[in-house]
């Protein structure tokens, strides 16, 4: 025996409604039928046909019917048999005026729910020609006919309801399942958020307006050092969780020490979505800042071995220099001789010491007293310092800085970065007044930028990926410190030091807090 495969589930549910509709009519036919005077033409053929209807209602209405009939077959025949109980209950009931054919109409537009392609446009024809034909015999024999423009309305209102359940069926069925497509595939993407949020090395925790707990990942247990329940107070696990989304609402967030673990972490709350289920939540994400401590030292402790073996190597060779002037020095005899020797001593001499007070200002880079510094008077002391040495340095500079512009740094870092930026730009400038030009420009709220720009020849495109790096120069009487020093000590103040690549001229910008 041939078995059909199982039907679609979004016709399924409407086919159960649909035979139940038909239990209910077979029954009231039953019960009530002889009261609403139908089937007084024939009253047994009027309870026959009833009887035989629901019997095939019945037995057709099994689950098994499905799968040995098929879905599409079994519409179909249930269909055709709704219509022809319709039209012998209409044959016995006085025809077209028993109201049988407005009850076709309902059953044609339950139809279009269930059948498929141009089977409803058949069922409306089925029931137009019995209709008709009804109509026709009872005229013929002389009965009580209905006018057939009357009868050809309601033939035309078969297939307008059948065309328009049809085209709402089909469209409630495209939504629907457009509806399971998009939830399979938020569900997938769910599962991939969860999963990334739990194999997430910072700890991350969802706070409700209340203060209450609404999730978090494992890394986030193991960071405070207990079990974390969804829906406990986050201040029974640290009382700071009752203020953290205050004070760590920075883009940067606040270094705090949480939980029974009491380990030193880095906490960044970002506010939730201002609509829909998560509207007052606040998102906490928590990093282990003693481990970033940890690789940060090793990153600085390889940068270090990095920085004494170039250093060993740019001094070996002043102190060649000053080794071998010194044993000329013992054998020369003339003057003149020996005055150039000891001038090789002491520049060499002096660059070792320059060399030496670098580094030695790079080990204390962590050592940092940050204030709110007046860019203003500050780079106009740095001028008048410049023109102590040389009258006509001052006129060089071309500075535009507001009177309110501040930067939070350490000022001693502050006049060794712009010391030498500053420097740099009158060794390469053209050396008309104005040459150099130092300004300032707001960077979103609460940051400021301080540049440093001259109209000299700017700096090559192969010399701009070494820039930075130690014991790079291009002057021969350089020793290579001075850019690579003045980034850390900017780093250092939670600031930046980058060369823009906006020409003439070489465009250095050191941007930093405006407070700190």
């Amino acid at each position: 025996m041939t078995s059909y495969p199982a039907p679609d589930p979004l016709r399924l549910a409407p086919l159960r409604y649909f035979n139940v509709f038909r239990l209910i009519v077979a029954g009231v036919f039953l019960v009530l039928g002889r009261e609403i005077n139908l089937g007084n033409d024939g009253p047994h053929v009027f309870i026959g046909a009833v009887l035989a209807y629901l019997g095939c209602v019945l037995a057709l209405g099994f689950p098994d019917a499905i799968r040995r009939v098929g879905f599409d077959r079994l519409v179909t025949l249930l269909v055709v048999l709704d219509i022809f109980m319709l039209a012998t209950v209409m044959i016995v009931s006085g025809g077209f005026r028993s109201g049988m054919p407005v009850l076709m109409l309902v059953f044609l537009a339950a139809a279009g729910l269930v059948a498929v392609g141009r089977m409803v446009f058949f069922f409306a024809a089925l029931a137009s020609v019995v209709v008709l034909i009804e109509n026709a015999v009872r005229t013929y024999a002389g009965g009580n006919s209905a006018e057939f423009l009357q009868v050809g309305f309601t033939c035309m209102g078969f297939f307008a309801v059948a065309f328009t359940a049809r085209l709402l069926a089909k469209r409630a069925t495209e939504s629907e399942y457009l509806a399971d497509q998009r939830g399979e595939a938020l569900g997938r993407q769910q599962a991939i958020n969860e999963r990334i949020i739990e194999d997430m090395q910072d700890g991350v925790v969802v706070m409700g307006g209340d203060g209450r707990l609404r999730q978090a990942n494992p890394h986030a247990t193991v960071l405070l050092g207990m079990d974390l329940v969804e829906g406990m107070p986050l201040t029974d696990v640290d009382p700071l969780f009752g203020e953290c989304h205050l004070r760590c609402s920075g883009a940067h967030g606040m270094l705090l020490r949480l939980g029974p673990a009491n380990r030193m972490l880095r906490c960044r709350a970002v506010r939730a979505s201002t609509s829909g289920a998560m509207e007052g939540d606040t998102l906490l994400y928590l990093t282990d800042f003693e481990e970033i401590q940890k690789q940060i030292q090793q990153h600085k402790l390889a940068a270090l071995g990095r920085l004494t073996a170039s250093m060993a190597h740019e001094i070996r060779n002043p102190l060649s220099a000053v080794t071998q002037a010194a044993d000329l020095l013992g054998e020369e005899k003339r003057t003149d001789v020996q005055a150039r020797l000891v001038r090789i001593i002491n520049d060499n001499a002096r660059r070792i010491e320059r060399m030496v007070r670098e580094v030695l200002a790079l080990g204390r880079r962590d050592n940092l007293m940050r204030e709110a510094l007046p860019l203003a008077g500050f780079v106009a002391d740095m001028v008048e310092e410049s023109a102590l040495r040389d009258a006509g340095v001052k006129a060089l500079f071309s500075v535009n800085i507001g009177s309110d512009a501040t930067m939070a740094i350490d000022r001693a870092h502050l006049h060794q970065i712009l010391g030498n930026l500053l420097t740099n730009a009158r060794r390469y400038c053209s050396g008309r007044p104005g040459a150099i030009k130092v300004y300032v420009t707001h960077v979103g709220r609460d940051r400021i930028a301080l540049h440093v720009r001259d109209d000299g020849p700017g700096v090559a495109a192969e010399e701009r990926m070494h820039i930075f790096e130690p014991f790079y120069t291009t002057d021969p009487k350089g020793i290579g410190l001075g850019m690579y020093i003045g980034r850390e000590l900017a780093e250092a103040n939670d600031a930046s030091l980058e060369l823009l690549d906006e020409g003439p001229g070489a465009h250095f910008v050191l941007t930093g807090r405006s407070q700190p």
